[in-house]
């Protein structure tokens, strides 16, 4: 039975934070390296995988890292991917950061990043509502 924090949405929801937590740090870390010769830009997916996972289980499966462990729904087996861009090159230094696109990545990455978390908080604002009987 799913609690009222670890509910199926509030799992998916946090399995999207961490994504784009990861995101952010990865596109950050391929803007400090714009001008360093033959870096190789990488990107992070886990949109797709977390889709999936959902549409497959209705929830998202539990990791067993434990042989001691429950199995049911909870977090998910649905984590990020960092992949390098190995094939392409930008410039004839061989780097392949496109300023302009990680740039754009990162603002999309934060604009989503805070509507879950608004989305997430008016969910808890609700709770804290329903506990405290509308009282506070």
């Amino acid at each position: 039975m799913p609690s009222l924090i670890n509910d199926p949405t509030s799992v998916v929801v946090s399995k999207a934070l961490d994504g784009l937590a990861l995101r952010q740090k990865v596109t950050a870390n391929n803007i400090a390296n714009v001008d360093t010769p033959n870096f190789k830009g990488s990107v992070v997916t886990f949109e797709d995988t977390l889709k999936k996972a959902v549409d497959q289980q209705g929830t998202l499966p539990m990791t067993i890292t434990n042989a001691a462990h429950i199995t049911g729904s909870g977090s998910a087996d649905a984590g990020p991917a960092v992949v390098t861009m190995q094939n392409t090159t930008m410039r004839t230094d061989g780097n392949n950061v496109d300023i302009d696109r990680e740039m754009s990545t990162l603002a999309d990455t934060n604009i989503t990043y805070n509507a879950l978390l608004q989305f997430m908080s008016k969910k808890l604002d609700g709770l804290r509502s329903i506990i405290t009987d509308g009282r506070g």
